[in-house]
Formats: C-alpha cells, structure tokens, sequence
C-alpha cells in the first residue's frame, strides 16, 4: 500500500456510475445542457436527450421521515478523499462533500461514490435551465437595479467564469395541528378636549389551527452564504427530476453537511414563524382585531415525509476597485443575489430627502 493510500486525511473510492457519454461525431465527453436539457458535446455541438429508465419514476418520492433513522444523524465531516477515475486511472483529491467533478487529467466526468454507507444518495435534481450566457445577462440587468451602488461599478462590472453547481437541499411534507391563545386588541377613538386619542380594549382568544406544509425547503450546505442563497429563493420544487448522473454531467455537486435531523429541526423552525403569522390573520379576520400580542401556540406534526434535491445554482463575482464581490444566480428561475459596493454619498443624499420629505410632510399637516 502506498504512502498516499494510507494518508489518514483521505478515503479511496471509485467512481459510483459511468457518467461520460461519448459524442458519436467526435468521441469528446458530452456534458449537460441547459439550453437542451440533454447531453452536449462542448467540442462539435452534436446533442443528445437523456433516456428514462422505464422502471424509473417521473420525480423524487416521499420518504417517510419515521422510518430513516439510519441516516438521520449523518453529517459529512471535511476530510478528503482520493477518487480513481475509470477511465484514465487517474487519482484525484476531493473533499468529501463533493459528488461530480471533472477529472483533471482526462476531462472525464465523475460521480463519487460515498464514503460512508449510511449517506443518502439524492432523490431527485432540477436540472440547470439557465446558462451561463443568460446568467451574465441576468446579473447586468440585476446590478443595473441597484441605486446605491456606484455608477461606475454598475457600468463597469463584468462577471467572471460562471461556476455551475448543484447544491445540496432537503424539503419537508407535514400536516400540523396548533392550539394557540392570545390576545386581541380593537382600537377606538377617544376625544377629551381638543385632544383625540387611541385607546386600544384588549379581549382573550384562543383555538385550533391546522395546515398541510408542502416541501418546505432547507439548505443542507455550509459551504456558502445562506444569506445569498436565501435570496435567490424559490425554486419550483415539484418540477424536479429523478436523479440521474447524466444531470450533474460537466458540473460540480455537493453532498448534504446538514443531516436529516437537524434539516427537520431548521424546517420547524421556518414553519413555526408561517404558522405565528398565519394564525395572526386568522385572528384579525374573524375578530375584525386590530393588534395581536401574547401570541402562544403548540403545534403537533404528523405524516412528515422529506425528499433529498440537488438544486442549481450559478456561482460568479465581479471586481470593483480591488474588492471582490460574490453572486449567485438561480439555475432554474434566473433570480440573482449577491453582494455588491455601497456609495456613500448617494446614502447620505437618500437618507436626507427622506428627513426633508417626512419634515414637510409635517409642517403641512400643522396647517
């Protein structure tokens, strides 16, 4: 066994499926297109559409969340691995949360096997729908937007290579029950004088709210900003695809390091801030209520189903006077996030119209 093979900082696997697709026309290794949907070669051009297994469904299936306790407190370390590439025999190092790469010796596309047996391969994957042509164009039209960010930097900004990659998400199917109390207040005017106030009359309420959550998305990657991917929020999940390598073909993709239990507990989280402000509304319609305060509530789930999606995303940045700036964009809708400079002049002058025109705004009103 060589030295390299017993580094303690990295695993040895092969590759789980044969990815490359040979173009009939040129031999070169066919990637996947968004512009088609299909594999394409990036040498000659020729095109191919990617076959579904007859024994293999439309979409990515409900899993029961009950029943994965063999998965559900499995997070991926940081460690490497070495990958063998069938086809030059080439060793590569990977992190280990990577599943597709390209090997850099032969070109040819890889899906890694996991290193651990307990990790879940993906259910399902949106295949990219927006290519790194549109992409740029998205993000010009995007920056354009932006008013306070410097004119130059909004002429002047130029993404560079688009890196594509398929991110790591789970989503949540739940039915939930809450029992909640609170406090409802109704407003009324009172006149003593020449004075008139607000005078709230506060009453007690309480029942049952129930409501059906429907894949309810949490991010299962450290490795980038939640808040940038929070933005380029949301996808249409029901139009995912079973998973199949030929979809990752030519992009990089990352495995869960979020794991199952800990994604239900985060999507707890999201659906108890719906249910709060849904209840709210619930109160105001049938108590014609004009405040709510003391909102409490228990909620009870039950059938909890969850699917394992790699969602895609467009990772670019631009420069702007030696800083660099981070963006993203969505590989399904084209939605764009990211960072961008602030100028502060245009902050002052924004923040003191507003002073200006809330100041006139009462002075009118005195009259």
């Amino acid at each position: 066994m060589s030295e390299f093979e017993t580094n303690l900082d990295a695993k040895v696997v092969s590759t789980m499926e044969e990815t490359d697709k040979k173009c009939p026309s040129c031999g070169g290794v066919m990637d996947f297109d968004p512009a088609t949907g299909g594999l394409s070669c990036p040498y000659c051009g020729h095109v191919e559409m990617i076959e579904k297994k007859p024994s293999q469904p439309e979409s990515a299936q409900e899993l029961d969340f009950e029943s994965a306790e063999s998965v559900q407190n499995c997070n991926w370390g940081v460690e490497k691995k070495t990958v063998l590439c069938k086809a030059c025999g080439a060793e590569s190092v990977y992190d280990a949360l990577e599943i597709s790469a390209v090997c850099p010796f032969c070109g040819s596309n890889q899906v890694m096997e996991a290193g651990d047996k307990k990790t879940m391969a993906p259910g399902g994957v949106i295949p990219f729908q927006v290519t790194d042509e549109k992409a740029s164009e998205l993000f010009k039209r995007w920056i354009k937007k932006k008013w306070f960010c410097p004119k130059l930097a909004r002429e002047s900004a130029k993404a560079k290579n688009f890196k594509g990659v398929y991110l790591p998400y789970w989503t949540f199917d739940a039915k939930t029950t809450s029992e909640y109390k609170a406090d409802y207040g109704k407003e009324r005017k009172v006149r003593k004088g020449e004075e008139t106030k607000t005078v709230v009359d506060w009453y007690p309420t309480g029942g049952v709210y129930k409501e059906a959550f429907d894949d309810e998305l949490v991010c299962a990657t450290t490795n980038h900003s939640q808040s940038m991917l929070n933005g380029i929020e949301p996808y249409n999940t029901a139009a995912n695809k079973s998973y199949k390598p030929e979809y990752v073909a030519g992009f990089a993709a990352e495995r869960y390091a979020v794991g199952l239990k800990e994604g239900w507990e985060m999507a707890k989280e999201s659906i108890h801030f719906k249910l709060s402000d849904n209840i709210e509304k619930k109160i105001r319609k049938e108590e014609h209520a004009d405040r709510i305060r003391n909102l409490r509530m228990t909620t009870k789930y039950r059938d909890i189903t969850y699917k394992y999606l790699l969602l895609p995303v467009w990772i670019s940045s631009y420069k702007y006077k030696d800083k660099v700036y981070q963006f993203m964009v969505n590989g399904q809708t084209g939605k764009v996030s990211g960072k961008i400079p602030i100028s502060i002049p245009k902050v002052i002058i924004t923040v003191a119209a507003a002073i200006a025109a809330a100041a006139l705004i009462m002075w009118l009103s005195s009259y």
